[in-house]
């Protein structure tokens, strides 16, 4: 999760209009309910993308926002970088300062090891999260630059879709 909003995505939210600034939760729709459900996840970080997947079928694509260093894996506290590898979702906050997040289960036993060997602490809180409601209007002009501490994000919108689509244990896989 991020501490300060960098420069870049700072000028991406000034450019906003007032009206843009505008956030509200949809109604609830009664046809959600039979929604497919993700029984996977796979993240692309080279190409920003995240699906969500059914029997082998893509259910949804979304643009995403990585970590600010988001080049190779995460490796320790503070590196900036999302993670590479296989994981689960493990929990769910509905009061994240992001709107909605779920926590990816990093570090797994392979992080730890490595971390251990490397001698530093391997992190963690790496979620899948909204923009939160202080910068909801930027929708998905967040994508412009990579700015989270080493998490996913999506636009609130995009989360609340996520958060009905995906139970917890979902397996989730990262790529380079």
């Amino acid at each position: 999760m991020i501490n300060v909003v960098p420069a870049a995505l700072a000028l991406v939210f000034a450019i906003q209009t007032p009206a843009a600034r505008q956030s509200a939760r949809p109604a609830a729709n009664p046809s959600r309910a039979a929604e497919a459900k993700a029984d996977r996840i796979v993240v692309h970080k080279k190409d920003r993308t995240m699906h969500l997947m059914n029997r082998g079928q893509i259910l949804k694509t979304y643009k995403i926002a990585l970590g600010g260093a988001p080049e190779g894996p995460k490796q320790q506290q503070g590196d900036h970088r999302t993670p590479e590898g296989a994981y689960k979702i493990d929990s769910r906050n509905a009061r994240s300062t992001f709107y909605l997040a779920l926590h990816i289960s990093y570090p797994n036993a392979q992080d730890r090891a490595r971390a251990r060997r490397m001698g530093v602490d391997p992190g963690g809180a790496i979620m899948i999260h909204g923009l939160g409601k202080a910068f909801g209007y930027v929708g998905s002009l967040h994508t412009a630059t990579d700015w989270t501490d080493g998490c996913i994000a999506v636009t609130n919108e995009e989360i609340e879709e996520i958060w009905r689509l995906v139970p917890l244990g979902t397996p989730i896989e990262i790529f380079p």
